[in-house]
């Protein structure tokens, strides 16, 4: 079992790593599951990690091991939200985000059932590089592949979220 402070430390990325679990699993309780899963291996492995590393990359790569190997094999086809599947007071993208209002709160929503469009491996390296804000370097190593590698998905991803959204706001146009 871990020691105390290697479990604070831990607990200290909760909403990150449910903020991540949530867009793979495109389900609230299951992304509870899929992240309880991560502690409990993190806490039985803590001895593997090396202190003075990145602690919340570590978490972010048990999450998404754990993820590829149970949740995935679940999905046969893609999956898209729908209105229910995203409670927007537990379950928002922007976890550390001020109250929004009701045009905040469509946009947001919008934007995440086009990031839960994208292909997995695509939505993770988004949302760890541009929502969680890991450096290029560390999604590299949660995800296993090179520091371009990570660039080409996010680049790619970036233009398919303009294509699902490129009607996005055309009412406000004149």
């Amino acid at each position: 079992m871990a020691d105390p402070e290697f479990q604070r430390q831990a607990l200290e990325h909760l909403n990150a790593l449910y903020n991540l679990a949530v867009y793979l699993t495109r389900n609230g309780p299951q992304a509870e599951d899929l992240v309880q899963e991560t502690y409990l291996r993190a806490f039985r492995f803590a001895h593997r990690f090396q202190p003075g590393t990145n602690l919340r990359a570590w978490m972010f790569q048990i999450l998404r091991n754990t993820f590829l190997t149970f949740y995935r094999q679940r999905e046969r086809e893609p999956a898209f939200l729908d209105e229910g599947d995203l409670d927007t007071e537990r379950e928002t993208m922007f976890h550390d985000a001020p109250q929004k209002d009701g045009t905040a709160l469509e946009t947001e929503t919008d934007l995440g059932r086009a990031i839960a469009r994208l292909p997995e491996e695509f939505r993770t390296i988004l949302i760890l590089a541009e929502v969680e804000g890991l450096a290029l370097e560390e999604v590299a190593e949660i995800m296993g592949c090179p520091v371009g590698t990570v660039k080409s998905r996010i680049f790619r991803a970036k233009e398919r979220l303009r294509g699902f959204l490129k009607d996005y706001g055309q009412e406000f146009k004149s």
